[in-house]
């Protein structure tokens, strides 16, 4: 097996473990907790209903506008990166082409999309 087969299934297994491992260790956190809980019942502990609704709701915030703001100046940062290393890798070279600033643009658009949207959110931010 050479590297022109080791490389792109490399890259495919490293992109299912980006995916999957992230669900697996969530599950994994859950089970233990259950575990956890389980345990204190039958010790007849008694579960306080803050820990039980914790559990059960829906941890997903709704967007504010400084967590927009943030991801499109994450984004924004990506794409002006992406184009600089285009721009300055083809200048070294000597390519002349920048085929990559096209590809640089994407996520700088949806980093200024996110920033704009920052604006119209009407959801502040509480300060903790």
């Amino acid at each position: 097996m050479g590297p022109d087969i080791v490389v792109p299934v490399v890259g495919c297994m490293m992109i299912v473990a980006v995916v999957c491992l992230p669900f697996y260790f969530k599950s994994r956190e859950r089970r233990e907790m259950q575990r956890t809980l389980r345990a204190a019942i039958d010790k007849g502990q008694q579960i306080p209903p803050e820990v039980i609704e914790a559990m059960t709701k829906s941890v997903k915030l709704p967007p504010t506008r400084l967590r927009d703001l943030r991801t499109g100046v994450i984004w924004l940062a990506i794409g002006i990166g992406v184009g600089l290393a285009t721009y300055f890798g083809d200048f070294i070279h000597g390519n002349g082409d920048f085929e990559g600033l096209g590809i640089a643009c994407i996520p700088a658009v949806i980093g200024v999309a996110y920033i704009v949207l920052s604006f119209f959110n009407p959801n502040k931010e509480e300060r903790v």
